[in-house]
Order: structure tokens, then C-alpha cells, then sequence
């Protein structure tokens, strides 16, 4: 994967603020790489498990948990309500969303 994705993804990611999300396309046009919102997901799937990058504020566009129903999802969603963003069902409303 570019370095030079990789590291704009990470950065952008790590700029994300507590209390609020965004999805993985907008991070991929943020960084330059416009429709390479899959390499982001995968970028955030191959995180160590004791990252400080926020990975739970990059959701997918249409404000779902990717990952719902498994154990990365639950995570997921326990650190977003730890920051007061709300998850209904398995989506966080619009107005979180940068």
C-alpha cells in the first residue's frame, strides 16, 4: 500500500475529534485518494490491537457500524457511546458526522 496514503489515512484519522465521526470515503477524498475508501477500512482492520488511532470515529457512509455483530464492532460501538455519540441500532445519526 503507498506510504503516502497510508500515512495522510492516519493522520487524518488521528484528527478526528472525540464526539464525533466520519466515514471511510470522506477520510480516502481527505487524503487525496478519492474512492479508496475500501484501502481505508483495511488500513483501520490491520491496526495493532494497542493503537492510540481513533479507528472507531471512521464508520461507513451511510452511518452504519461496519463491523456490527462482532467483537471489533462492539468495541466500536462502546468507545463511540463512551464519547457521547450516540449508536441506534447500528448507526450513529448525521449530525456526529464531519
Amino acid at each position: 500500500m503507498n506510504p503516502e496514503f497510508r500515512d495522510a489515512v492516519y493522520q487524518i484519522v488521528a484528527a478526528i475529534p472525540p464526539g464525533h465521526v466520519s466515514s471511510y470515503g470522506a477520510v480516502a477524498k481527505q487524503a487525496g485518494f478519492p474512492r479508496h475508501a475500501r484501502f481505508v477500512g483495511r488500513l483501520m482492520s490491520q491496526l495493532p490491537k494497542d493503537t492510540r488511532l481513533p479507528w472507531h470515529r471512521v464508520l461507513r457512509s451511510d452511518r452504519r457500524i461496519a463491523l456490527v455483530g462482532t467483537p471489533a464492532g462492539e468495541v466500536q460501538i462502546q468507545r463511540l457511546r463512551d464519547e457521547n455519540v450516540p449508536v441506534l441500532s447500528d448507526r450513529v445519526p448525521k449530525h456526529y458526522f464531519l
